[in-house]
């Protein structure tokens, strides 16, 4: 077992399944203990298990810690009991791996106001809380110990949110909105000693397989020495290091972690740009500015038409 995370506590939610569940592993594989949260509802958010019972049983057999959290996380009393009982049980938190989600996809004319809204709950809202609930806490403790705290938030975007994907407008939308967080998170926590950094991780999993039509296969039933470039744990190493000492330096970043490839995505940035002298632009005489100077489908000197 690897020392990179010794002494560390871990949160990963929607660690029943999938990737989550590829999370928590690769964690306690590297010395944490973790708190496995999953709410144990199907992949469109109904019901409740204890899902998590099984992943907190292959860690102990592997000769890891953790501990099962069945709380919803869209639900701020149970986020906030989740993040507690971590720092009374062990003393201190360390890690926060917001993962937990659900689909519904759909069309957006075929889609309900409920769909895009407990979609939106699970993810933009289960994360939000739980890096709050962590978040004060962090910032108690830094006050009263030194002005810093070792505090990792990793959050959980996808392709979907970066680039989108026909049928999903609520959860492209929720992992673009996680985007976002991420990056106001790490602004604001900065000062305390704390990174927060996205991954975007591909895989057949639970939540993708409907739109795949693969059959799901989670990451602990994979042969170890086995590369499958849709195996859901290939983004976990990146989530370890990400969570470790040697990642202090990283923060506000996106990483995409796809097959074999690890990309750095920039986001929303300048891919060209324009002046008029401090005037107004007029509306009639735009088509020739953004043909030449932002689209770059023209010729400058060349009329629209002409």
């Amino acid at each position: 077992m690897s020392s990179l995370l010794e002494g560390k506590i871990a949160v990963v939610t929607g660690a029943g399944h999938g990737i989550g569940r590829a999370h928590a592993l690769e964690l306690a594989k590297h010395g944490a203990t973790v708190v496995v949260n999953d709410l144990g509802s199907s992949v469109s958010g109904e019901g409740a298990g204890r899902d998590a019972d099984q992943v907190v049983d292959i860690i102990a057999a592997r000769g890891g810690k953790a501990i099962a959290d069945y709380g919803d996380v869209g639900d701020e009393d149970q986020v906030e009991a989740m993040v507690a009982r971590a720092f009374d049980e062990f003393g201190h938190l360390d890690i926060v791996v917001n993962n937990a989600g659900i689909v519904r996809d759909r069309a957006i004319w075929n889609m309900t106001a409920q769909d895009f809204d407990l979609v939106m709950r699970v993810h933009v809202r289960g994360t939000w809380l739980a890096s709050r609930a962590v978040a004060k806490r962090w910032r108690a403790l830094a006050k009263s110990d030194g002005g810093s705290v070792y505090g990792r938030i990793i959050n959980t975007t996808s392709g979907a949110g970066l680039l989108g994907n026909f049928g999903q407008s609520n959860y492209s939308a929720a992992k673009a909105a996680i985007v976002g967080m991420t990056q106001t998170l790490s602004l604001e926590l900065a000062s305390i000693g704390v990174t927060v950094n996205a991954i975007s991780p591909g895989g057949v999993t639970r939540l993708s397989s409907g739109v795949s039509g693969q059959e799901a296969v989670e990451p602990d039933e994979r042969p170890e020495d086995e590369f499958d470039p849709k195996d859901p744990s290939l983004a976990s190493p990146v989530v370890a290091w990400l969570a470790s000492e040697q990642a202090a330096h990283v923060s506000g970043q996106v990483v995409r972690a796809l097959g074999e490839e690890l990309s750095l995505m920039q986001g929303w940035t300048k891919r060209a740009t324009t002046s008029n002298g401090g005037k107004r632009w007029d509306a009639t005489k735009l088509g020739t500015v953004m043909a030449t100077d932002i689209f770059q489908t023209r010729t400058p000197g060349l009329r629209l038409g002409g």
